[in-house]
């Protein structure tokens, strides 16, 4: 088995981290560059860079922000906000990202994914998706912070981004989100009977045994989680502690 991954993830706003719950009520925590550093000391996996503004301004001030961190951190470094088209992505790793995270733009114009993964190859392509549960009992994909329900089913999405050529799916529960009763197990199970590639938990981590409950009850390959971290409610030595103990293998 595969060693299961523990990554933090730092939203970026005008260069400051920032945090809110279901992605509204958003506070200050931190500098991204000492924030990310102290986390690759702690042991992370890997960081998540999200610019959430993603105005071309806010594209400026992350590759500030990537340039910084890439002097100063050893671990991969994916990074997503605001990428449009092939240039964006490849700006994005010219100043220091290892993957790059396509969201609302893959929805919108699918073949980003095939284009970038032919140019860049597939384990630079992160395909971020934020599915909300339906009426029916299904996910839908959403996008613009959960505002814009696209009408795509997010099992079929992640099915179909796994063929275009994405090396990995970011798998944001919106109903969980910033919540921090626990992991979306149900959505979580639902893609990953569907692809091959690894899937990365986001969204609802609030416990250590949320995320030994992830990686028992599904075939996630890492987990990610932000307030956990930034209010230094745990550290990411901690959490690997917790899931050894539980006989998880963790890097």
């Amino acid at each position: 088995m595969l060693a299961k991954r523990i990554i933090p993830c730092l939203d970026v706003r005008d260069g400051k981290v920032v945090k809110g719950v279901n992605f509204v009520g958003i506070k200050e925590v931190g500098d991204p560059v000492e924030c990310a550093a102290e986390y690759d000391a702690q042991g992370a996996d890997e960081i998540v860079f999200l610019d959430i503004t993603a105005t071309h301004e806010g594209r400026g001030t992350m590759l500030d922000v990537v340039r910084n961190t890439a002097k100063k951190v050893f671990v991969p470094l994916t990074v997503g906000g605001g990428i449009k088209n092939i240039d964006d992505f490849r700006e994005t790793l010219r100043a220091g990202a290892d993957k790059v995270s396509v969201n609302s733009s893959a929805v919108r114009n699918p073949d980003l994914i095939r284009e970038a993964a032919d140019i860049f190859g597939s384990q630079c392509v992160v395909v971020a998706i934020d599915a909300k549960r339906r009426a029916d009992g299904g996910f839908t994909v959403v996008v613009n912070g959960g505002r814009i329900d696209m009408g795509i089913d997010a099992v079929e999405w992640a099915k179909k981004a796994e063929e275009l050529g994405a090396g990995e799916i970011l798998l944001t529960s919106m109903d969980t989100d910033g919540v921090k009763k626990g992991f979306d197990i149900e959505l979580l199970n639902a893609v990953c009977s569907v692809v091959k590639i690894p899937v990365i938990a986001s969204g609802g981590c609030g416990a250590l045994e949320h995320f030994s409950e992830v990686f028992e009850k599904t075939n996630a390959s890492a987990a990610l989680a932000a307030s956990l971290f930034h209010f230094k409610e745990l550290t990411v030595g901690e959490v690997k502690d917790h899931c050894r103990s539980r006989g998880i293998a963790v890097r």
